[in-house]
Parts: C-alpha cells; structure tokens; sequence
C-alpha cells in the first residue's frame, strides 16, 4: 500500500463540494426544525411533500424512464398519505397508500413491483414519522434526538470518511464509504443522540445511548441499502436537486430506515398510542 499522500489539486477536488452541502443541510435544517416545531398539518404537508419527491426520484430510477401519469398520481398519493394521516389517523393514512399501490400494481412490466415496493416503505416512513411527532411536546424532543443522531452520523461518517480514509467498508456497493468513516459517524451520532437525550428526559443515560447507536447503525444500513439499488440501475445520484448532496433520497435514505427502528422500539415500549413517550421515558 502507498503512503503518498494526494496532491493539493486531488485534496482540492475531494472537498470541493463542501460549501453547497454545507449551504444547503443549513436550508434543510431550518426547514425540518420549523415544520417540527408547528407540527400538525404543516409537519405532514412538509412530510408529504419531501417523501413525495423522493418517491419521484425513486420512479424515474426504477422505470429508468420519466414520470408518466401513473407516475404523477403515484407522487400524489404518496403526499396524500401524509396528510391523511392527519385527519384520520393510520387507516386513513393506510388507505389511500393501499390505493396507491393497486395503481402503481397496473404497470406494465416488472417496473410495478419496484412501484408497489418504494410506496410501501416510503408511506411506512411516513406513518412513522408522523407518529413519532404526533401532537405532544415529548414528540419535538423524540424528532430532535432522532435526527441528531442520524445527521450527525451522516457528517461525521462524511467528514472521518474523508480526512482518515483506509479500509472500504463495502466497494462492491459504495465505493466511496469507509470503515473510518463508518466508525466516526457511529461515534458522533451516539455520542449527539446522547447529548439530546440527557436534554430531553432523566431516563437512564445508558438507554439513550443505546437507542442513539441502534439509530446511527440502522441510518448507515440504509444509506449501504440505497446505494445498492443505486448501483443495479446504474445510477450514481437519485437526483441533482439538492447541491452537495444528490437527491432527496440520498438525503433522507439514512433518516428513513432509522425512523422506522424508532417506530419499533416506541410502539414495543409504550404502544401505538405514544411512540415518542415509549422512545424517552424508561
């Protein structure tokens, strides 16, 4: 292996895309934490509509053509599925998500099962963060602690990645990720999910650090899960719309699979009535 260490125009390069992903988490970060705050309707519509996008750059990846009008109505129930889920809870949340699967089912061709598939998990993502909010204080507190500890794992991981490098973690699916840079985003998102949890409730210090470093595992687990499907249709972003960073996928690929294992761990604690209650209060 050579020591040589890459030359200044190489480094140059590597990080040349710094200030856009800086410029726009920032706009992301306000965003989310607004729509947080409110909640209600307008959590869901910025929900709805964010997951909504994402399931566009999920068709058009999938189909490997632009969004037809199956697609279109697809996008729009999906959006739909949020907001449903604000008047009439997870059955209506659920049933307009059913519905949007039998549409995406009439596809000619396999591209309906990769249809059928993004819409089930992205509702289920949806659900779940929606729930996760719900309508309680306790509900900002759990979101905060859940997105700390997968956005910090997603810098650190960005950040160790890059200035340590080594060992590839997988170069069969993600080429670009390293074992360093796994281990520091590990490090970094438990260690902020903790700082939020020890904020947010006096429940043990070691529950919270547990949880934040199940978060941090499962967000690097579905980032590696996206850039498989990325690398079987030969795609090396799901879109351009957000610089530095893709698409709304890459962006939300990690926080997706996390949000689901909190939905499980807070429906298996308190039930379905409380999840972020069941993610803080031991």
């Amino acid at each position: 292996m050579s020591d040589a260490k890459p030359d200044s125009n190489t480094a140059s390069r590597s990080w040349s895309d710094l200030g856009p992903r800086l410029i726009s988490a920032g706009i992301l970060l306000v965003i989310t934490a607004t729509a947080l705050y409110f909640g209600g309707i307008w959590f869901a519509l910025v929900v709805g509509a964010v997951f909504a996008t994402a399931y566009r750059e999920w068709d058009i990846m999938t189909a490997g053509r632009k969004t037809d009008v199956i697609g279109m109505t697809l996008i729009a129930l999906v959006a739909l599925s949020a907001v449903g889920y604000v008047f009439y809870g997870l059955l209506g949340s659920a049933a307009i998500a059913g519905i949007a699967v039998v549409v995406a089912l009439t596809t000619p061709g396999d591209s309906r099962w990769w249809r059928a598939g993004g819409i089930v998990y992205l509702c289920a993502v949806i659900y779940a963060v929606l729930s996760l909010r719900a309508g309680s204080t306790t509900g900002i507190m759990a979101g905060l602690f859940l997105a700390t500890s997968v956005w910090m794992t997603d810098s650190a991981a960005f950040f160790t990645g890059r200035q340590v490098g080594g060992a590839k973690l997988s170069p069969d699916i993600s080429p670009s990720k390293t074992w360093s840079g796994a281990l520091g985003g590990l490090a970094f998102g438990a260690a902020g999910g903790l700082v939020v949890w020890l904020i947010a409730t006096s429940s043990p210090w070691w529950i919270g650090l547990l949880i934040a470093t199940a978060l941090s595992i499962s967000g690097q687990i579905g980032d590696l899960a996206e850039s498989a499907i990325k690398r079987k249709f030969r795609v090396k972003d799901s879109s351009d719309m957000i610089p530095g960073h893709g698409g709304f996928m890459d962006r939300l690929d990690s926080l997706a699979s996390a949000s689901l294992v909190c939905f499980a761990i807070g429906f298996f604690h308190s039930g379905i009535d409380d999840i972020a209650a069941g993610i803080l209060y031991w």
